[in-house]
């Protein structure tokens, strides 16, 4: 069997992820049979690591109760609380270094899923208010909607004068057909045009229903990205700051058209670097 294929299906043994085989088949260019061995493979290779004695911890009892809590979005303020009318004798700190520790590894599973599997998530949202100034002194004032596959790291921007609702539906439209289909899910950040904050909570972003007919008829899942958890949308955050690219061009060109055109030439030269 090739070694990158033994290489590449290691990652996922690492974080503890079941990859798509056929995807991963793909990928390497060998059959889906052939991924799955040395996906199987890769598993019973792994050395399993010293069992050591540990002494009793005041978490044992309470740790399913604390990762239930915390998949209902619950803060580890109010788990500790939760679980001390339940017979907890520890401090605080203990349930909240926990929690912690749970949300980081949550994190970092969902990063690599995202990032190493083809064709199934894209990641979405605007470089806002962004102003420069013609070489006339006139300022133009514009919003750049940012789309970008973390697999391939394809990436589709343009310049928008607004950001409604409308705008975005556009936009994703052009996005899909630039870069070649619709992804299995795209993950959005707490934008307004996408989230319906009058009934949101934090920790659990609600879509308004035009949005959410939208992303049924296109055919993604849309997925809202957690408060605070850079991780999630970190390829398109990076993307956003390689925006700033385009402040050279401040006071050397000539109208709105040539802007335009200078944000396309920069999109394109993102996607052959």
């Amino acid at each position: 069997m090739r070694h990158d294929v033994r290489e590449g299906v290691k990652q996922y043994v690492n974080n503890d992820i079941k990859p798509n085989f056929t995807a991963l088949g793909r990928q390497f260019g060998v059959d889906y049979r052939t991924a799955k061995r040395a996906y199987e493979e890769a598993q019973g290779s792994m050395t399993l690591p010293l069992i050591k004695h540990k002494r009793p911890s005041l978490l044992d009892g309470y740790r399913s109760i604390i990762e239930e809590k915390l998949e209902l979005h619950c803060s580890a303020k109010a788990i500790y609380k939760f679980i001390q009318k339940r017979g907890f004798q520890g401090k605080y700190t203990i349930v909240r270094e926990y929690c912690a520790s749970i949300r980081k590894e949550r994190t970092h599973k969902a990063t690599i899923r995202v990032e190493h599997t083809p064709g199934l998530s894209a990641q979405v949202d605007w470089k806002e208010e962004m102003t420069l100034y013609d070489r006339n002194g006139q300022p133009h004032r514009f919003n750049i909607f940012l789309y970008v596959l973390p697999f391939s790291k394809l990436k589709y921007v343009t310049l928008v004068f607004e950001r409604s609702q409308d705008t975005l539906f556009q936009c994703l439209n052009d996005a899909f057909e630039a870069t070649g289909g619709v992804p299995s899910e795209i993950w959005f950040d707490n934008m307004k045009q996408v989230v319906d904050h009058t009934k949101s909570s934090f920790g659990k972003a609600i879509f308004n229903e035009r949005f959410r007919q939208f992303s049924h008829d296109a055919g993604y899942n849309p997925i809202a990205c957690r408060v605070f958890r850079p991780q999630t949308k970190g390829v398109v955050e990076a993307l956003a700051r390689t925006m700033e690219r385009l402040r050279p061009y401040n006071y050397e060109f000539e109208d709105g058209v040539e802007l335009i055109g200078l944000v396309n030439d920069l999109c394109e030269d993102l996607n052959y670097e």
